[in-house]
């Protein structure tokens, strides 16, 4: 006789307690294989496709699309056990998602629930070459807290049961799976392949996000709407209020002669090889301009009285899509040349334009650059992105008089600002910092000087 088996909704990482049905991906009375995703699920970081660990038939679904549901509420419930009805397979996945696992094994389901203070994600400050550990291969349950650590190592042919996890009790993390995708090839074939997908409309991936917006009319107030702070919006404006609580920042600006700058990329492409763009020689000049000023490339402990300096640099940049604005996150972009972190970039940005970031993509940055220039402005006194200390603006670069060499010339002129905080630095640094910058946008060689 079949089991029927309910399914919960699992606990998707990085501090997330709910999430949006966004799309049925399988209908009641259809049959389901073990780890085939049911149901797509947005949080206020990302799209997720959430897979079940039972294989079976949907007896019944919970929730409509468009509702959102806290971490652990009824999803959907399954009949396992009888395959003469087409059931599949009663023991579900190897894989088991720690915290919400199959009935293969409900002992480690209950003890690593009781670890709920436990991140999803180990720091991502680690080093960039250490390897992987690998695991004799398993042949029980693997233990994974998130879905999404199993999406990424599914993704990038990551077999978890060759990882020994560095969590609690062997728990494989994030950052697990990501030391194990740079030591294999597979993972550039992945960025070029997700490089050359082109963008699907967010608005068309994402009906929750119309309904979560849909304005209503404010009580007693002719005219007037409410727009519910929910999703990306909300978590946009609980970690900008965050920021600008705790954090006492300043900014210093400054004018810089672009012209050479301009003039040194165009010589560049045309070089031949992968096209450059300016964003990722102004990053190249931002890990270089952090390594001379560590200071900028820190975060405050309260707790602890402290101020970290971090070793290495994840570097944030602002994107525009039409969920909203997003900042995602080039990892390790201080060991990065201008190519690989033009390239990283753009398939960032092609991701965010599609909706499909990650919390892992969204999450880790140490310090921000944004490149507000793309909206038609100069300047910016930009809100840092809390907990990170500093943040590089950049203007538009567009023809202004100038003098060069003594003589008045139409040169191209952009405007940088820096947002700090100053509990890190004094003006000194931020100046000093600031002042790189400029130099190596005005005379690129003064960057091949100091590598």
């Amino acid at each position: 006789m079949a089991q029927v088996l309910e399914f919960k909704l699992p606990d998707l990482g990085e501090g997330l307690t709910e999430a949006s049905i966004v799309t049925w991906l399988v209908q009641v009375g259809d049959v389901v294989a073990v780890d085939q995703p049911v149901v797509e699920v947005e949080t206020a970081k990302a799209m997720v496709e959430v897979p079940c660990p039972y294989g079976g038939v949907v007896t019944a679904r919970f929730g409509e699309e468009g509702t959102e549901l806290p971490v652990g509420s009824p999803l959907l419930t399954v009949a396992v056990g009888n395959p003469a009805e087409g059931a599949g397979e009663e023991e579900g996945s190897g894989n088991v998602l720690v915290g919400y696992g199959t009935a293969a094994a409900p002992a480690r389901r209950r003890r690593v629930r009781r670890q709920d203070d436990v991140p999803a994600a180990a720091p991502v400050l680690s080093s960039p070459s250490a390897p992987a550990p690998k695991a004799p291969p398993r042949s029980g349950p693997v233990p994974v807290i998130s879905p999404l650590v199993r999406k990424l190592a599914r993704e990038h042919g990551v077999d978890l049961r060759e990882l020994l996890g560095s969590g609690p009790d062997g728990l494989i993390l994030r950052a697990d799976v990501e030391s194990a995708m740079r030591e294999t090839v597979q993972v550039r074939a992945h960025v070029a392949e997700a490089a050359a997908m082109p963008p699907v409309p967010a608005l068309t991936e994402a009906p929750t996000e119309a309904l979560a917006q849909a304005p209503t009319p404010v009580d007693g107030t002719a005219g007037g709407i409410r727009v519910p702070l929910r999703g990306l919006r909300g978590a946009v404006a609980d970690k900008l209020t965050r920021s600008r609580r705790e954090i006492p920042d300043a900014t210093c600006w400054v004018d810089a002669d672009a012209t050479e700058f301009m003039h040194a990329r165009v010589a560049m492409n045309a070089a031949g090889g992968e096209k450059i763009s300016v964003l990722a020689l102004l990053a190249r000049i931002c890990t270089a301009a952090l390594a001379r000023y560590p200071e900028l490339n820190s975060r405050v402990d309260l707790a602890a009285q402290e101020i970290v300096q971090l070793d290495a640099v994840h570097l944030g940049f602002a994107a525009q899509t039409e969920r909203g604005l997003v900042v995602p996150v080039v990892k390790d972009a201080h060991v990065r040349d201008a190519e690989s972190l033009s390239a990283e970039f753009a398939r960032l940005t092609e991701v965010a334009r599609a909706g499909r970031l990650t919390p892992g993509e969204l999450t880790g940055g140490t310090f921000t650059l944004n490149n507000y220039g793309v909206f038609g402005v100069d300047g910016s006194t930009p809100i840092i992105n809390h907990p990170e200390a500093a943040m590089l603006g950049v203007g538009r670069i567009i023809p202004k008089p100038w003098v060069h060499q003594g003589e008045l010339a139409v040169r191209q002129v952009v405007q940088l600002s820096l947002t700090f905080d100053h509990r890190v630095c004094d003006g000194g640094t931020a100046g000093g910092f600031l002042r790189y910058v400029a130099d190596c946008v005005e005379q690129p060689a003064v960057l091949l000087r100091t590598l």
